[in-house]
């Protein structure tokens, strides 16, 4: 399918086709391809719970609320943040970025490129993701609202928007987890209601998690998608700035 299709394809699909599986290895494959979505600082924060288990998919169900699309999925992929990996994942993003410029950079320019990568996943990264109870926050927002004065610095760098942060970014796997779904003749519906200490609960998930989203996976039936996709209008969400 052309990426139009694909788009138009991919629907909330309310009720799958009990009769119709699914094949684990092909959702997994989707998984992988939804790891090339992009994530801030390339950092990655996010995993995800593939489920295939009836146990856990009956438990799954009733922590979202047994809407129709969760009883009838035959697998769902829960995505979560884990922000607790920062430092983990800087230093792994740290050692590609070194081995990256030895591979791609002139010679003359590799000891500086390593150095501003050193820099950033060393100092800035473990400085704007630490947390302790807002008050890490605190102190940030203070130090950018003054240099701020003099210059141009993000200011969303409180606990909470770094939190934000991440969950943009688990979101852009989310989303082109389901675009890959549909290019395999797959469907799924994005459950954002759901008891989050159920699920868990459920797949014994670590404390510090934090679910982003619920996808059900299956095949729709005729009557799984309810009714027309509902826009608002593009002039509505389209804002051309030009220089007429």
């Amino acid at each position: 399918m052309s990426l139009q299709e694909i788009l138009n394809h991919r629907r909330a699909v309310r009720h799958f086709d009990p009769d119709k599986t699914i094949d684990t290895e092909q959702v997994k494959q989707c998984v992988e391809l939804a790891t090339l979505a992009p994530t801030s600082s390339n950092m990655q924060l996010w995993e995800c719970y593939h489920v295939t288990d009836k146990k856990i998919l009956k438990k799954l169900s009733h922590a979202c609320l047994d809407q129709l699309t969760a009883q009838s999925a035959q697998q769902m992929v829960v995505f979560v943040t884990r922000q607790d990996r920062y430092r983990e994942r800087a230093q792994a993003a740290l050692a590609f970025e070194r081995d990256n410029v030895r591979r791609n950079s002139p010679a003359e320019k590799q000891d500086k490129r390593i150095k501003k990568w050193e820099m950033y996943y060393k100092k800035v990264i473990p400085f704007i993701y630490s947390r302790f109870f807002g008050l890490a926050g605190l102190g940030r927002k203070l130090l950018v609202q003054c240099v701020g004065l003099f210059r141009p610095i993000v200011h969303q760098v409180s606990e909470n928007d770094m939190r934000v942060v991440v969950h943009k970014s688990c979101a852009l796997a989310v989303q082109t987890f389901m675009l890959a779904m549909s290019e395999a003749g797959y469907d799924t519906c994005p459950l954002e209601g759901f008891d989050s200490r159920l699920v868990k609960k459920a797949l014994h998930l670590p404390y510090l998690t934090e679910i982003n989203m619920i996808i059900t996976c299956g095949i729709r039936l005729p009557n799984g998608v309810w009714g027309d996709r509902f826009r608002v209008p593009l002039s509505e969400t389209y804002h051309l700035v030009d220089n007429k």
